[in-house]
Order: C-alpha cells, then structure tokens, then sequence
C-alpha cells in the first residue's frame, strides 16, 4: 500500500490487509452485485477503515432505484468500524482505533461555510469517501478509504460501550438535529411528524428531546404504533382525508407550530401547509431528488405567512453534540432496526428498504 504507515488487523493486532475485497457494486437501474474489487490503496494523509456495519439510506435507494447516479458505484454512507491503515502524516489516527466517519467535510472558509451552509460548500460536495470506481461513500464495502479532509475533521472515535450498529446512526442523526434546528423546534410547540420510517421516527425522537408536543402519521399500522412507543401522543392514518382536521381539533383550530415532512410526495407538501398553523414552518427532509415537482396554493405562504424550510445533509459544527446524542444512549436508535443482512445479501436488503413492509423499519448491512 503506498505511503501506508501502519497496518492493523480489526483487533488491532499487526496483520496483512488483502488485496481484494467484496463490494455491492451498483451496476444498473436497481442492481447491485456483489464483486472482488482491489481495496483502496492509502496515501499519505488519508486512512483505510474495514467496515463492520453500514447503514441503507433512503438517498442510497433513490440513487440505484431511480438511476440518480451513473454506475458503477460503491455507496452506502452511514458507516462504522475499525482503522487499519493509516497514511504518512496521520497522527489523528491510529490501526485499532473503533470510529465512524462522515463522508462529506466542509472546508470552513468558503462563502458558504461562514453562513453555516456547509452542504453547499464545493469541498463538502466533493466525496471524502470512498471504496473505489466514482467516489459515493463505499459503507457497501469491507474497506473504505477516507480522504485527507475527512480524515482531519469528518472522524468519530467510538467508546467501547457503543456498538457498531449504534454508531451508524451518527451521520443520520446529524442530519435530523440540523433539521429540528432548522424548523425551530422548541419546548412546548405542537409538532407533527408525516412519515413514521426510519427517517420520520428520528425526526421523532430529537424534537422529543427538544421538548415539544409530538403527533404523527403514516399509513402502516406498524409504524404508527412504533411512533406512540418513542413518544408521540397520538398518531393518525392519513388515508382517511382528515389528518388536518384532527392536528386542528387539538391546537384550538390553528394547526401545529411545526411540521416535519418525511415522506417524499408532492401531495404530501399541500397536506403539511394545511396542517401548518399561520406562520408555522413546514420542513422538507425528504424532498431531495432533481425530479419532483410540488405546486401548494401561494396563499399558503403569500397570506398564511407559513414557511417552507429545507434540510439537506449534516453539520460539521453540530458534529459533537450530534455525535453525542447517539454516543450517551439518549436516544433509541437501535429500537428502529428491524433487519440486518450480509454483504452477500445487499440487493435483498436495498430491495426491503425500497419497498418496506409493515414489519421492516431501518436496514443494516452488517459483516462479521
């Protein structure tokens, strides 16, 4: 491995890496197959990290399912496991070290970054992270490499009391607190989730923590029960057309101070604006694909002086305390796993994740 300067097996002990190494290589419109592909070499600066469990993100499965990027491709982003190389001039780092690392790192200094808009900072768009072919995070991988600037600032070290799948979840939830904050989510607001997957039951859990008065809805009976479980007060079917008179009928006719979208259809959009009491504020999580279109009536915002916010991505200085909500067991992430499947059974895995069932919630893709 060139510029290589330590080497480690996954306990720590002095080992050989190999050359080879099994991916989930996205190689069409909703395939991936499981391929011998050379493991990243590590250069100086960077550091080689053996992935023991890696999380399936909705982005993931709207990348391969719809075609959003072109293959090949390694991806998979919300990952944990153990250094086992480092390059010269790491001293951040060494092999044995248990981490997560983010895949995105700003660089700090940008126009965009002195604003706190640090996913629209160039650096932050250029992939840290990667497994081989174009970088796209790698976690379908047994290796991934982290690039200089994510290995200076996008690294996590994990307690021994933290297990790997429970540090999956730090980049997610870093995403969910920037959300919460974006929506100004406070103590004692009325808050309506739309959405109870493993996105909206996150958006759940942190804007309970900041004290607010939650409701919630989603079609599946399964999921609306899991949310009343992590907090919610009362949860609603919206197939029966009247989830914006019962959020009404509980706020003295105004509607919720605020409305969390995790669900990613346009329809759903005009459902949260009505929701939305005047003034309230609507947050779009999920709407990040370069397809959609959503129409909602002007007067929503024009009259009804309601807002609607977007949240993309997480925020490197929100990192810790992010970090720290999955590190200090505050909130249940691992509650909301419901499958975990081998590397070997990655297109199984993304294909539950695509088209959930009334038992499946959050997937994991786990090595032993």
């Amino acid at each position: 491995m060139s510029s290589a300067s330590s080497i480690a097996t996954e306990s720590g002990v002095p080992g050989p890496i190999p050359k080879t190494m099994r991916a989930g290589v996205f190689r069409d419109k909703g395939i991936v197959r499981v391929e011998e592909v050379p493991v990243p070499e590590v250069g100086d600066g960077e550091v080689l990290i053996k992935v023991a469990a890696c999380g399936v993100c909705g982005t993931d499965i709207k990348k391969i399912f719809h075609r959003y990027v072109e293959p090949p491709q390694i991806l998979g982003h919300e990952l944990a496991g153990t250094v086992v190389a480092v390059g010269v001039g790491v001293t951040q780092w060494k092999p044995g070290d248990r981490v997560m690392s983010f895949h995105h790192t700003p660089c700090g200094k940008c126009f965009y970054c002195d604003r706190r808009l640090f996913s629209q900072c160039k650096q932050y768009k250029t992939t840290g992270l990667t497994a081989g072919f174009t970088p796209n995070g790698g976690g379908f991988a047994e290796y991934v490499k982290a690039m200089p600037w994510v290995a200076e600032r996008g690294i996590v070290v994990l307690p021994d009391s933290v297990t790997f799948e429970e540090a999956t979840f730090i980049e997610p939830i870093n995403t969910i607190l920037k959300a919460v904050q974006k929506a100004r989510v406070a103590a004692g607001e009325t808050v309506l989730v739309i959405g109870c997957g493993p996105i909206g039951l996150q958006l759940l859990m942190v804007a309970k923590l900041a004290g607010s008065l939650l409701y919630t809805s989603d079609p599946m009976a399964v999921r609306r029960a899991k949310s009343l479980t992590l907090g919610a007060i009362e949860s609603f079917d919206p197939s029966g057309g009247k989830l914006v008179q019962e959020i009404k009928a509980r706020t003295e006719g105004r509607g919720a101070d605020a409305v969390l979208v995790a669900v990613a259809h346009p329809a759903v959009v005009v459902e949260a604006l009505a929701a939305a009491r005047p003034g309230g504020r609507v947050l779009l999580f999920a709407a990040n694909d370069p397809v959609t279109k959503i129409e909602f009536p002007a007067a929503a915002v024009g009259i009804d002086e309601k807002e609607i916010l977007g949240s993309y991505s997480a925020a490197v200085d929100i990192q810790q305390a992010a970090a720290e909500l999955v590190l200090h067991k505050k909130l249940p992430v691992i509650d909301i796993v419901t499958h975990r499947f081998p590397l070997d059974r990655i297109q199984e895995a993304l294909e539950l994740a695509a088209r959930p069932t009334e038992e499946s919630l959050k997937v994991l893709i786990t090595h032993k």
